[in-house]
């Protein structure tokens, strides 16, 4: 895993702890930060990163890029990929 990869994995574990404090005390916290980060990483990530990986941050299908960066196959979506 490259550096970029490893800062997205780390975003995206950021961004699924503030959805899960959400859901449980009700509280809304600033996700447009955290969200705006993700997007400048998807565009960092260098030419050879997995195109599997980069489509799902395009299509902010975080929870799927979430599940391969943790090394698990994410399941398809309806886009075939």
């Amino acid at each position: 895993m490259n550096a970029t990869e490893q800062a997205v994995l780390a975003a995206l574990l950021e961004l699924d702890a503030a959805a899960k404090r959400m859901a449980g005390t009700g509280s809304k916290p600033a996700l447009a930060p955290l969200l705006a980060r993700l997007d400048r990483l998807a565009v960092e990530l260098p030419p050879g990163s997995d195109p599997e990986l980069r489509h799902f941050l395009q299509q902010r299908s975080y929870e799927k890029a979430l599940i391969q960066l943790q090394g698990d196959r994410a399941a398809s979506g309806t886009c075939g990929l």
